[in-house]
């Protein structure tokens, strides 16, 4: 009880009477020092609350790192009888026909009538069943048993991956929000570097055992980050956004007090919540149609979607799930190319921090264009240097090629890896910001699943040839970018109708409830 206890006072209170109550006064309450550094109980809660919510994203980053690993793993390649690259990428693809099907038709009912909180913990059940029947799979039902289980854990994927930074983006202060959102990311590589780090220490176990049983609990191991999560979900406050939608203005009102305690006065929080409310239409839930038909709505949906889509098509899902075969095709072994995989994404974690650190100073255009050029650079290295040295003719010339991967991890957590979601997370209105982010991270998966079909084929067929594509569309990603996508960083999310146009009712719906029938204003960059 005392944990339980201690858990409630640290991630704050789920309902009116378990809330922060405002003290009377203009002036925030005295900061903590922690680490040398002032804090304030805002910071504080913010900062657990937002690192919590990345442990979700950690189950997705280990559940592909894992796979990468499993892929090469010779229990696994025997039982399934060695498979082809093309019964390869449908392990890999099917995944990310999941996490489309969650995406469109799962994840946004969840997030809007269950809320944020709920939603993730549903993600993560179907996480946890998706996992258990890959790990389970035998005989000669085994390809089938691992495409179902992950077609299931990406369904679940999907859940989890939008409703932790939706809910990230809606309890975070405007000037901050990308740090907090960042967070987010930083717990998909976090995972995903373990991932990685267990399938390398399960190159140690050999023999008929460690084939049978390493593989199988590299997959299981997942669960105890899975279920920590959907334990610790029950203590979190819910978001304030999502409470102010569903009309609990004072539910919201008093967790909105907890989170800015100390960096806020009592009055800057309520002129706050009246920004919410101003920012919701009680008489108006705009849904598909409208994300297509109306040019406010239009306007951020073909950009967040175009950015997902971007992310994946850059490359990223090839390096993600392919990087040891790539590795062992320079020369690497098995096993010491595994472990240059995982220190690879360890380094990771270190890029996925600094965006973390700049993207609220230097904006999200930035980040993603220099992100851009320096995965770009990285193709056209490990494109070039295979075709002057065929065979693995140089030894120098195949340690550069593994230098720019690790500079195109670098590219690749500092912009697109974070910088599409906070993105997507932010410029929706809070009554269509679930369904947008849904959609609009579909076109991700859509996109994954064209490279997870491509790559294997096409490395095989084209060889180093294949990174010159790669390379050409980070670089049309470049001027598309700069051209299209307007800066959000430091605007609240309820002014997000000042660069992409104002979110209202129809015309007839507007005159029906006695509202000026006029169209909406602001500035629609569709």
């Amino acid at each position: 009880m005392a944990i339980i206890a201690r858990l409630q006072a640290l991630l704050g209170p789920s309902a009116p009477e378990r809330g922060y109550i405002p003290v009377e006064g203009g002036r925030p309450s005295p900061s903590r020092k922690v680490f040398g550094i002032h804090l304030t109980k805002a910071d504080i809660r913010l900062h657990f609350l937002c690192l919590f919510f990345g442990l979700g994203t950690s189950v997705w980053g280990y559940n592909i790192g894992v796979l990468s690993s499993v892929l090469v793993h010779p229990g696994w390649t025997d039982l399934l009888n060695n498979p082809t690259p093309p019964q390869k990428g449908t392990v890999t693809g099917i995944y990310y026909v999941g996490t489309w099907l969650g995406y469109v038709f799962i994840s946004r009912p969840l997030s809007d009538s269950l809320g944020r909180r709920y939603a993730a913990m549903c993600g993560t059940a179907m996480l946890c069943v998706g996992a258990a029947i890959q790990a389970s799979c035998v005989g000669a039902g085994a390809f089938a048993a691992m495409v179902a289980g992950r077609a299931i854990c990406g369904a679940g994927v999907a859940i989890v991956s939008t409703s932790v930074p939706l809910y990230q983006s809606e309890i975070s202060p405007a000037k901050e929000r990308g740090r907090f959102v960042a967070m987010n990311h930083v717990g998909f590589v976090v995972g995903l570097a373990v991932g990685l780090w267990v399938g390398y220490g399960m190159t140690f176990w050999t023999g008929p055992t460690g084939d049978y049983y390493g593989w199988r609990i590299s997959i299981l191991l997942q669960l105890i980050p899975a279920l920590t999560f959907a334990f610790g979900l029950s203590f979190a406050p819910e978001s304030p956004r999502w409470l102010v939608e569903k009309g609990r203005v004072a539910q919201a009102t008093s967790i909105l007090h907890y989170l800015r305690e100390g960096s806020f006065t009592p009055s800057e929080v309520e002129d706050e919540v009246t920004s919410m409310l101003s920012g919701v239409d009680e008489n108006y839930r705009p849904g598909w149609r409208a994300l297509f038909l109306e040019a406010p709505l239009f306007a951020r949906l073909w950009r967040a979607s175009l950015l997902h889509f971007m992310a994946q098509m850059c490359g990223a899902a090839a390096m993600k799930y392919y990087l040891p075969t790539l590795l062992k095709a320079l020369g690497i072994g098995r096993r010491l190319a595994l472990m240059a995989g995982a220190i690879e994404v360890t380094l990771k974690i270190g890029c996925s921090v600094l965006e973390m650190l700049v993207v609220d100073q230097w904006g999200r255009r930035l980040t993603l264009i220099i992100g851009c050029a320096a995965m770009a650079t990285a193709m056209m290295f490990n494109g070039t240097l295979p075709l002057l040295y065929p065979d693995n003719g140089s030894r120098v010339a195949d340690a550069v090629c593994v230098v720019f991967i690790f500079v195109y991890a670098f590219g690749y957590s500092l912009g697109f890896g974070p910088a599409a979601w906070l993105y997507g997370s932010e410029i929706f209105p809070t009554s269509a910001r679930a369904r947008g982010l849904n959609f609009s991270a579909s076109a991700g998966s859509v996109g994954s699943i064209i490279v997870a079909q491509v790559w294997p084929v096409g490395i095989a067929t084209f060889g180093s040839n294949i990174y010159f594509f790669f390379m050409g569309v980070n670089l049309v990603c470049i001027p598309i970018i700069y051209l299209f996508y307007p800066e959000t960083k430091g605007r609240s999310l309820e002014n997000m109708d000042e660069l992409f146009g104002e979110v209202r009712a129809p015309a007839h719906r507007r005159a029906e409830n006695g509202e000026d029938a006029e169209s909406s204003g602001g500035v629609v960059s569709g």
